[in-house]
């Protein structure tokens, strides 16, 4: 498969095998940042891994923790990696496991590539616009990418849902979000609704798991953009509830609409 994305799934697992090692610790080093939002030195020592590897790629890096590149410059790009070092940092301080790494290949402001890696289940996905979205699950104390991409599972799985299913954020369950999950049990009458951190949300609707995702509060392109990558090659739309088409990236304003996943 593409080298780019074996280069992406490394960057990923080589990162949850840090952030591994400090959750296991009782080293966190909570600081807040200027939005209040968590930080601590897992994202950081993640942020940093995941660069050391793509930097082979000679693609620009737009990363949460190193945000702070002017639109100026980054609008020139028309292929560049988003990545979250750890989406879900509040599940990671909980220490539920709900926090992924994420690693998407953006070309033209569309998702190309995408990788998730679920350091505490060891659940891989990841997706390839040409080639589909699979997923896998690795053993971090002995892997092989190649071995990896041979073995996966195309998604999405077998749907056995005998309800409509919803997926929700478990730390972000916004009054709108209440008020669509209602709609949606007019219309389906039985709902089952699946609270999940992190983008484990996105990986579910990819995995057939859950129906759809409603997202009526904010998230960042790092939050979105990998999972998006295997959702819209697993066959699901990530929609903007403003434009009503496929979300874009590497926009000037990195805050997303809403969105809808189905």
């Amino acid at each position: 498969m593409n080298k780019n994305l074996k280069t992406a799934i490394k960057a990923a697992l080589e990162a949850g095998k840090i952030i591994l090692e400090i959750y296991h610790s009782d080293d966190f080093e909570v600081k807040l940042k200027t939005d209040n939002s968590p930080l601590t030195k897992a994202d950081l020592a993640s942020h940093n891994k995941i660069l050391s590897h793509l930097s082979s790629t000679n693609i620009p890096v737009l990363s949460e923790e190193g945000k702070s590149i002017p639109y100026i410059q980054r609008k020139k790009w028309n292929l560049l990696w988003i990545v979250d070092p750890i989406d879900g940092t509040k599940e990671f301080i909980k220490r539920n496991g709900e926090f992924t790494v994420n690693i998407a290949l953006i070309e033209n402001q569309k998702p190309i590539l995408g990788v998730i890696f679920v350091p505490v289940s060891g659940e891989l996905y990841f997706s390839l616009r040409e080639k589909g979205s699979y997923k896998v699950l690795v053993n971090l104390k002995d892997y092989d990418v190649d071995s990896l991409l041979i073995h996966a599972g195309k998604l999405p799985l077998n749907q056995d849902n005998k309800t409509f299913t919803i997926v929700a954020s478990r730390s972000h369950m916004s009054p709108e979000t209440v008020t669509y999950i209602n709609e949606m049990r007019q219309k389906h009458g039985e709902v089952t609704l699946v609270s999940k951190g992190s983008s484990l949300k996105l990986c579910l609707v990819a995995e057939g798991q859950a129906d759809c995702y409603p997202r009526f509060a904010p998230t960042m392109e790092w939050d979105t953009a990998a999972g998006q990558a295997i959702c819209e090659h697993a066959g699901f739309k990530v929609i903007d509830w403003c434009t009503k088409e496929s979300m874009l990236y590497n926009r000037e304003e990195l805050l997303n609409s809403w969105f809808l996943v189905k």
